[in-house]
Formats: C-alpha cells, sequence, structure tokens
C-alpha cells in the first residue's frame, strides 16, 4: 500500500476555496513536465493566453476555465 503525507493535500485547501466554483480537478504529465488545472469539468475554453511565465490560461468567454503550468516540475524545485 502506498503511503502519501495528508499534509501535503491539506495545503490545497486555501487554493480550492478561492478557486472558481469551488472546485479543482488537477493531473500531472510527468513526460511534459506539465500540470493541468481545471475549475469546470468538462472544460472547453475558447480561448487562451500564454503568460510571461509560461502559463496557459484557459477561458470560456470571460470565465477563467483551467491552467496549464508549463515546467512544473522545475518550478517545484525552485520552490524547495
Amino acid at each position: 500500500m502506498a503511503v502519501i503525507d495528508i499534509r501535503d493535500f491539506l495545503n490545497l485547501i486555501p487554493a480550492v476555496s478561492k478557486a472558481p466554483q469551488h472546485s479543482v480537478w488537477v493531473t500531472f504529465d510527468a513526460e511534459t513536465d506539465t500540470l493541468t488545472i481545471n475549475f469546470t469539468k468538462p472544460s472547453h475554453a475558447d480561448d487562451s493566453e500564454l503568460t510571461d511565465d509560461d502559463i496557459i490560461v484557459r477561458y470560456q468567454g470571460e470565465e477563467v476555465v483551467g491552467m496549464t503550468v508549463l515546467h512544473a516540475g522545475k518550478r517545484q524545485q525552485m520552490a524547495a
């Protein structure tokens, strides 16, 4: 049985409580080193923008429906 430290996940509570709809679906792809965050399910964007810090913000109309964080693993190493 795998062991996880629940405290790591409890740190997510403030971010989830601020998220649209108070829901978050998160996926990490190690091969592409991307973290995908969706605020709606299903998440259908009709527009997106790439920020200066390599985060793709996805929109449906005026609403942010998700984000894709590029180079996510490197960011984790920098934060440690």
